[in-house]
């Protein structure tokens, strides 16, 4: 089946990959675009773990309150070069992280990773994570968050104990 430049472009307008992956994906799926759009999700994860290893020293920390001000989220989202990090749909992937975080208050890294993403239960946050890594070329990964609720209390968001030189200068003692 001959594949036409429109569902060549629709298929990257909805993905995010580059003009000739969503072309093989579309002659792999013979045409069929919601096989390709799976076929480009498989792509992508294979190549963010091959970026997986590269280190990852740029990015941004993004906060989300959710209306009425009650639960907020900070997300720290890395990528290789701050080019990336200042790019619209690397901000706009930290800002979804940061909802999902407020909405389902996973325990850590891996559990939201392996979250059904709330916009579209039938992708991951890992999976949204490694498609941005494969459209931008570059290892992006979710280093670390927190969710605060107002009133609650949780163990892990303890202040770390100030070291015996922070003690005698009051450097860090807070």
């Amino acid at each position: 089946m001959p594949i036409n430049a429109q569902d060549v472009q629709r298929l990257r307008r909805e993905s995010g990959a580059g003009v000739m992956d969503c072309k093989r994906a579309l002659e792999d799926a013979r045409g069929d675009f919601e096989k390709a759009k799976g076929l480009l999700r498989e792509r992508g994860l294979e190549k963010a773990q091959q970026k997986a290893d590269r280190e990852a020293r740029e990015g941004i920390v993004y906060a989300y309150v959710h209306p009425g001000g009650r639960i907020g989220a900070l997300v720290e989202l890395s990528s290789e070069t701050d080019f990336v990090a200042r790019h619209p749909d690397f901000r706009e992937l930290a800002k979804e992280i940061a909802m999902q975080v407020a909405a389902m208050d996973p325990k850590d890294v891996d559990e939201l990773l392996g979250q059904a993403y709330i916009r579209e239960a039938s992708r991951t946050i890992g999976e949204l994570v490694a498609g941005l890594a494969a459209s931008t070329g570059e290892n992006v990964r979710v280093r670390r968050f927190t969710r605060f609720a107002l009133g609650e209390e949780r163990s892990e968001l303890q202040q770390p104990q100030p070291t015996d030189d922070a003690r005698d200068t009051g450097v860090g003692a807070r």
